[in-house]
């Protein structure tokens, strides 16, 4: 298994995009993934980054790392989001490849912390990761907000 940053391999950009919108993004929201994965390539900030899980070229998971996961707490950031593995591949600890890749990235460009928003109790926590407060979506759900130092 490894992790393929799409900045640094933007050959997989269009992949990426594919993914990222199959697991995560509503027919109304594709648009979100594609314009912020194509713009990710040469920013002028360090944010933001998007990753995939790869077993040799089969995409297997996904996450970002990102300003804002749609979460009221805007003073906070950068966050990890969209983390996902396959259900045929879970319970072998790869979704912490995908948050390490993260954390390294976020502390190459000096942050001290790593924030992190879901409904999911006990896993994160597994991996360092401390629950802090709670947060609210524009859609009017609420999430749990998770942090860990870098």
């Amino acid at each position: 298994m490894n992790v393929k940053s799409i900045r640094a391999h933007p050959e997989l950009k269009d992949r990426a995009i594919s993914y990222f919108q199959q697991k995560w993004a509503s027919e109304s929201s594709k648009m979100v993934y594609e314009d912020c994965i194509n713009h990710s390539i040469n920013p002028e900030s360090p944010l933001p980054h998007w990753y995939l899980l790869m077993e040799k070229e089969k995409i297997i998971g996904c996450a970002g790392l990102i300003t804002n996961d749609f979460i009221s707490r805007m003073d906070l950031y950068p966050w990890i989001c969209a983390i996902f593995v396959e259900e045929d591949y879970r319970g072998h600890g790869y979704g912490s490849l995908l948050m390490e890749a993260a954390k390294q990235d976020a502390k190459a460009r000096d942050f001290r912390h790593l924030y992190l928003c879901t409904g999911h109790v006990g896993y994160y926590e597994k991996y360092g990761f401390e629950y802090i407060a709670t947060g609210y979506h524009p859609w009017g759900d609420d999430s749990r907000i998770y942090r860990i130092s870098l």
